[in-house]
């Protein structure tokens, strides 16, 4: 799927706009289409997936909301960027220049797409499995397009973002915000349904449709939608329990589990994040690698110009607290992140990490930002070898054959074992045998209270650096966002004493003042606001 999607994402490059303004000018849906075949409808099914492309690899699916995640206490920025700063610190404006700022049109323009094949498709003479299959990608695209940018932009403050659906009337198009995000949990949580319903399963299709939505994904991501709306009302984790309790309960070539390394079980975390596990028994939705097209972000995170060996970016570093957070034992941490004196393949090198030295003690391998003290390494799998099969020979695009995770198997027990210990109290059962597998994966002890701060730590652990699923999230919708983010952040300082690399704790981030009543959320882009007139900004900013 992966060549197919870059020709038709070229050929749809007139969707690459910004701003609501631009899909309120669209057509009305329904109008007399080209499409007539099955070719055509499955062109326009791989068109949702524009957003991925080259043209937006970077600003979507390289940096994009991640510039949001830099506000959490698990990631440090990197390098000097004053507009990240404002965003960190909680004083961003409407005209910041980070380019999140396009993620709200591009997703916007992606549920006009997804509105139009579900207009259009139902009415023609195509084959069933086509029209099945693309009438489930778009209601699929649908509801993970809002997901996408809900969480954001709307609260019980502020009200949801607009609902555009298939059956808005083009002069209802510029709707006013619905009065609470519930009200798009609720349309995104159908709309992953009904996406359900129309979808095969993933061992239906073939190899060379990897990537596509499946059932297993849209019950997966409904259930993701139903725990950020569990915030705001209890009744949601009943919908969590079900969607998970669905991709659980799946049989034969469906059945999905924890990866565990056949060959060496204490590496099973840190190999789950090579191309042979892409699609393995964890796997439940990606955005699919290629050394030539895809998303960049892994590449994003790594050191700085990648010690002039691979143009690699250095942004999104771990801080101290991050690697605080793993237990002593736990195999995650190593694999998470690289820390001074440890050791990593690069481009066909063994490099042993210097960390940020000030001392001129250490003179090779080292960053030159003191919040790149510690570096993520999560990802950093297709650069082991140095080959152009694996990575892109266009040394800045980042292009590598490394799924982007979007959603997996340990996600999903761990939103179920929330929903348990959230509803049936601390100490549930099945919530212990469910983090009891999160943990033994991880190299620990099974036994665990399932306690809510134990589940609070594992999501924190288990998920660190993936694109999906966020922790500055996680901790605004546990209220803990207040008390967590008035302590300030720290990284090491790297220095060379009898031969050896010793760190020593820095601060590299004051404590910051968040504001619940504001913060909770970001101002919209001012691009939105583009020739709407209901549109209302944030409260706060």
């Amino acid at each position: 799927m992966k060549k197919i999607l870059l020709s038709i994402c070229l050929a749809v490059s007139v969707f690459a706009l910004s701003g609501c303004a631009d899909f309120l000018e669209r057509e009305p849906y329904g109008r007399d289409t080209s499409w007539k075949t099955d070719e055509d409808v499955m062109k326009a099914v791989y068109a949702l997936y524009y957003f991925v492309s080259p043209h937006w690899s970077e600003e979507i699916c390289g940096r994009g909301h991640m510039w949001f995640e830099c506000a959490s206490d698990n990631v440090l920025i990197g390098r000097d960027r004053p507009a990240v700063d404002e965003i960190r610190e909680f004083r961003m404006s409407p005209s910041n220049d980070q380019d999140v700022k396009n993620v709200w049109g591009v997703m916007y323009q992606n549920v006009a797409k997804a509105n139009n094949i579900i207009k259009l498709v139902p009415d023609l003479n195509i084959t069933e499995s086509v029209k099945k299959l693309a009438l489930g990608t778009a209601y699929f695209f649908r509801g993970f397009s809002m997901l996408w940018m809900v969480p954001y932009y709307g609260d019980d403050t502020n009200g949801g973002i607009p609902i555009i659906l298939d059956t808005t009337p083009m002069d209802e198009m510029d709707s006013p915000r619905p009065d609470h995000v519930l009200k798009n949990y609720d349309q995104i949580i159908a709309d992953f349904r009904r996406a359900a319903e129309e979808l095969p399963y993933f061992s239906e299709l073939s190899t060379s449709q990897y990537g596509l939505p499946h059932k297993a994904a849209a019950w997966a991501f409904a259930a993701r939608a139903a725990l950020y709306a569990a915030q705001y009302d209890a009744s949601y984790y009943n919908t969590v329990i079900e969607m998970c309790d669905l991709v659980m309960g799946m049989t034969g070539a469906d059945k999905r589990s924890l990866y565990i390394d056949p060959n060496n079980k204490s590496k099973s975390f840190a190999n789950l994040w090579r191309k042979e596990q892409n699609h393995s028994s964890e796997y439940i939705f990606s955005l699919e690698g290629d050394a030539t097209n895809g998303a960049r972000y892994h590449g994003v995170t790594f050191v700085n110009a990648g010690w002039g060996l691979y143009n690699t970016w250095g942004y999104y570093t771990p801080s101290l607290e991050l690697w605080n957070a793993f237990e002593e034992g736990d195999q995650r941490r190593e694999a998470t992140i690289l820390y001074p004196g440890n050791h990593v393949k690069f481009m066909g090198r063994d490099i042993t990490f210097g960390g940020y030295c000030t001392d001129g003690s250490i003179s090779s391998y080292t960053t030159s930002h003191v919040s790149a003290g510690l570096i993520n390494q999560k990802f950093i799998s297709p650069w082991e070898t140095g080959s152009y099969t694996e990575v892109s020979s266009q040394r800045d695009k980042l292009w590598n054959t490394l799924n982007v995770c979007l959603m997996r198997y340990a996600d999903v027990l761990l939103m179920k074992a929330e929903a348990l210990i959230w509803t049936q109290g601390e100490g549930n059962g099945e919530a212990k045998e469910l983090l009891g597998d999160i943990r033994e994966r991880a190299g620990l002890s099974r036994e665990n209270a399932a306690t809510k701060a134990e589940l609070q730590n594992q999501r924190r652990c288990e998920l660190a650096f993936e694109f999906q699923p966020s922790r500055h999230i996680d901790v605004i919708r546990w209220g803990l966002a207040q008390e967590y983010y008035a302590k300030p952040l720290h990284s090491v300082v790297s220095k060379m004493v009898d031969g050896q690399i010793k760190t020593e704790e820095v601060e590299v981030y004051p404590g910051r003042t968040f504001n619940p009543t504001y913060n909770k959320v970001f101002p919209i882009p001012e691009t939105a606001f583009n020739g709407t007139v209901n549109l209302k900004q944030n409260k706060g900013y």
